[in-house]
């Protein structure tokens, strides 16, 4: 039995789907089915079943996904403590980002990590900042850079990277945009455009109007910032967006207040570190 069908098995798990699995995995559908059905063989149970376009895990599939897991985590364990004995940096580094943060101001920085460190294979994973954090938390990702949460987790270690303003915007052409010294009374007599409410920023943002007993007229949520930008261009709603995002398409809105969130890094100080692993934090660090 060999690492790739348990690998495999986890992936379509984790997305209920083969053509999803193999996609996140670099390899065919076919070769996904292959090393499923190989771990069916080898533990004589059926663990997946066809269910319209995508598959239904078995109840054996979930009671075998938690040691699956646990025992690639320990697995990856034992390699991180050979390569740190070895005092090598090498092997596989599985880190995840936020979108924004992937597209925006991470690039640079694992740029000059690969050219320095070429015997380092480098996974990441573009995920939704809370998921991230969650995924640090169990174990199922070495690092991850995201918006940091407004009440941190006792068992993680932050580190504060950049400082992300946050400002209110909207089309040019919106009747919001026209007016200036706006509070947020003002706001909530209009459609707004925030990300979903389990978000962090959304977080931020519904706090400072909690603050004075008010709450937005939310018509719309979308996670990924860059899409939140496209709907406020055409008009569909004022929203709050990183002020990196702002365009010619978009008017920052005159509010005399500021908000901030915070963006860095995250790892779990109880898993054992890889050298890959430490270099990349303390790289991150001195930026």
């Amino acid at each position: 039995m060999n690492l790739a069908a348990f690998e495999a098995f986890v992936k379509v798990m984790e997305t209920g789907s083969i053509s999803l699995a193999a996609e996140q995995l670099f390899i065919t559908q076919p070769a996904v089915t292959k090393r499923i059905h190989s771990l069916e063989d080898y533990f004589g149970v059926k663990l997946f079943e066809s269910a319209g376009r995508g598959v239904q895990a078995t109840h054996a599939a979930h009671s075998l996904l938690p040691k699956v897991k646990s025992w690639l985590n320990e697995l990856g364990d034992i390699h991180h403590t050979l390569s740190h004995e070895q005092d090598q940096v090498q092997g596989k580094l599985k880190i995840g980002t936020s979108h924004h943060i992937g597209l925006h101001h991470l690039p640079q920085h694992l740029k000059y990590y690969v050219q320095h460190f070429p015997n380092v294979k480098l996974d990441v994973h573009f995920v939704d900042s809370e998921q991230a954090h969650e995924q640090v938390l169990a174990g199922d990702l070495e690092l991850a850079f995201l918006t940091l949460p407004p009440q941190g987790d006792e068992r993680l270690n932050y580190v504060t990277i950049w400082n992300d303003p946050l400002v209110f915007v909207a089309a040019p052409f919106h009747p919001l945009a026209q007016k200036k010294n706006l509070a947020l009374e003002d706001l909530i007599e209009y459609p707004s455009l925030l990300p979903a409410i389990q978000t962090y920023t959304s977080q931020i943002t519904l706090a400072e109007f909690e603050k004075k007993g008010l709450k937005p007229k939310i018509t719309m949520s979308n996670n990924p910032l860059e899409s939140i930008r496209m709907l406020a261009e055409i008009g569909l709603g004022w929203s709050v967006l990183p002020k990196t995002l702002l365009n010619q398409d978009l008017a920052q809105l005159d509010i005399p207040f500021e908000m901030n969130r915070k963006l860095g890094m995250v790892w779990h100080p109880g898993r054992t570190q890889s050298r890959a692993v430490q270099e990349l934090i303390n790289m991150m660090k001195v930026y």
